[in-house]
């Protein structure tokens, strides 16, 4: 027997070209059927009334630590499990679980609780595999990554990784240490997304990097140059590089507090929304009152001082890490900078569906596409999410509350 249909109606429907003012949405087995302007009449469909708010296309966070007092690197089920339902909250559908430097036995372990873990991933955020912050950083820019483990490119190494997992969908490396490159070939053809990351290196670098294959500037601006004076000559970095290369999508933490408006609204105006993608790179202490936290696992991560809005190590002086929401990166987006909402929406879910090969199915209301859609008020706060079909998400309307 046909499961029945579901319509979502009096909705402001965001899609890719307009936002449909009194819109339908037609769902049935997890697809999407159709997207409407209006009412349309279908016999035994159950109703659910938007009453209103903005429909929105799922937000995909392509950078995320962890959330709800969980990281990924914790090393079980729990905590991966946990970590996706909270994010859900937040309005993201769909997110690409990061590590960060570690051991290869703490490596190889969260790879395989990746594995158990996405096959049990029912009621939040779907996985889109793993992302590997590390090791092959710069050491002058490692940030808040743990130094013991920072290294250059080993093959040996790097083909037993990607030999024990097919987890693995992005990893990000600094172009400029001994053996990048190779690494970056190696990558592009395992299908394996490569991205310019926690690097010291200069533009000709960053040309290197794009003729090997990286594709993504992971964090613009965080942990990398930009234009520099040695021994008097300016030289422009990675950053003049990220911007030049046509070939380069971005990441930006729209958090209010990593990035200042004018440098989003740079990055806008350079890359285009098609080639910025907005994420939250969140840390464990997401949804969790300010406070003593830890970034990355439990046993082996750095302790650090959530307060502000963001992650700080012990003595204030970097950040080290983000406890950004994906609507928060939409607010602030909207409430700082001249960026159109549609503009600024489509770089939560288009862009990064296209960035993780995933845009035939997800990132956009239309037909055929995956049911993963939030409702958001005037605010952009979200009342409900919804992730192939399902809800999993839905606010108590009677508390302030996400």
């Amino acid at each position: 027997m046909a499961l029945p249909h579901l319509k979502i109606i009096n909705g402001r429907v965001l899609t890719s070209q307009r936002i449909i003012a009194n819109g339908t949405v037609l769902i049935a087995g997890g697809i999407i059927i159709d997207v409407v302007e209006g009412n349309i009449e279908v016999p035994d469909a159950i109703v659910l009334d938007a009453e209103g708010a903005y429909v929105s296309p799922g937000f995909i966070d392509l950078h995320v630590h962890g959330g709800g007092g969980y990281d990924f690197m914790d090393g079980t089920e729990e905590a991966f499990l946990q970590i996706a339902n909270t994010h859900a909250r937040y309005g993201t559908t769909a997110c690409v679980p990061t590590t960060l430097t570690s051991s290869l036995t703490e490596l190889f372990n969260t790879l395989s609780v990746y594995e158990r873990a996405n096959a049990l991933n029912t009621a939040g955020s779907r996985f889109l595999g793993m992302h590997l912050e590390g090791p092959y950083f710069a050491m002058s820019q490692r940030g808040a990554q743990n130094a013991r483990y920072i290294r250059d490119p080993d093959p040996a190494e790097y083909r037993d990784v990607l030999e024990r997992s097919s987890a693995i969908a992005r990893w990000s490396a600094a172009p400029e240490r001994p053996g990048a490159l190779a690494f970056g070939d190696y990558l592009r053809a395992k299908g394996v997304l490569a991205s310019i990351a926690h690097t010291d290196g200069l533009f000709d670098d960053v040309t290197a990097a794009v003729a090997h294959g990286y594709r993504l500037v992971t964090h613009l601006y965080s942990c990398m140059t930009g234009v520099s004076r040695r021994n008097g000559f300016r030289y422009a970095g990675v950053v003049e590089g990220a911007y030049l290369y046509d070939e380069l999508a971005v990441e930006l933490i729209a958090d209010g507090v990593h990035l200042p408006p004018p440098l989003l609204q740079l990055a806008y105006k350079i890359k285009g929304p098609d080639q910025c993608a907005l994420i939250t790179d969140a840390m464990r202490g997401t949804g969790m009152p300010p406070g003593p936290s830890i970034l990355g696992s439990l046993h082996d991560g750095l302790e650090v001082i959530v307060e502000d809005g963001v992650a700080k190590l012990p003595d204030r002086q970097s950040f080290a890490g983000s406890v950004a929401t994906t609507n928060r990166l939409l607010q602030t987006i909207l409430t700082t900078t001249s960026i159109p909402l549609l503009d600024a929406v489509q770089m939560m879910s288009r862009t990064p569906a296209q960035i993780m090969g995933v845009a035939n199915r997800k990132g956009e209301l239309r037909p055929g596409y995956d049911a993963d859609l939030v409702f958001l008020d005037d605010h952009f706060s979200v009342q409900l999410t919804m992730i192939e079909g399902q809800v999993v998400f839905q606010r108590d309307t009677t508390l302030d509350s996400v």
